[in-house]
């Protein structure tokens, strides 16, 4: 539903406030127009989780809610499935879009993705994943000759 794509870089600044680009604010506006809210009247929420690869990853309200609904299904009286949801929450905040467009990110996410100064936002359709510039390109070389092998089995 989201259709995030594109990768843009953005700094952040001194309060830890990070820019969505105009791009994806406007996939806010056009599901905010949706549902029936005029865009003032709604509070942009996002949820921030941090991933396993150093990276935080950014879901809409929509699309969280699908997984929340996946981790309401699991039980408490099951170890792994309690600490599964244990792992997830503890790795995830929330946070609103601002009148210019900016989330404020905790010092505990900036610290996770290692994020001083820029900071890279990929749309990834569903979600936004944010990176450390140079975490990104060390990322994308080290794994440069396995995008076709990875292709080719997965898509």
């Amino acid at each position: 539903m989201p259709g995030f794509i594109g990768r843009e870089q953005h700094s952040v600044d001194e309060k830890g406030r990070l820019l969505i680009p105009a791009r994806f604010r406007r996939r806010f506006a056009s599901q905010t127009n949706e549902s029936g809210d005029s865009p003032q009247s709604r509070v942009q929420v996002i949820y921030v989780f941090k991933a396993d690869d150093g990276s935080l990853e950014l879901y809409e309200p929509s699309v969280w809610n699908q997984k929340e609904e996946q981790l309401l299904k699991l039980s408490d009286f099951n170890p792994d499935e309690r600490l599964l949801t244990t792992l997830i929450y503890a790795r995830l905040d929330q946070t609103e879009l601002d009148r210019s467009g900016r989330i404020a990110l905790s010092r505990e996410m900036l610290d996770h993705a290692g994020i001083t100064k820029d900071a890279v936002i990929i749309g990834a359709n569903a979600k936004m994943v944010v990176w450390e510039p140079l975490r990104l390109e060390r990322l994308l070389s080290d794994n440069a000759g396995r995008f076709a092998p990875l292709a080719s089995r997965y898509i």
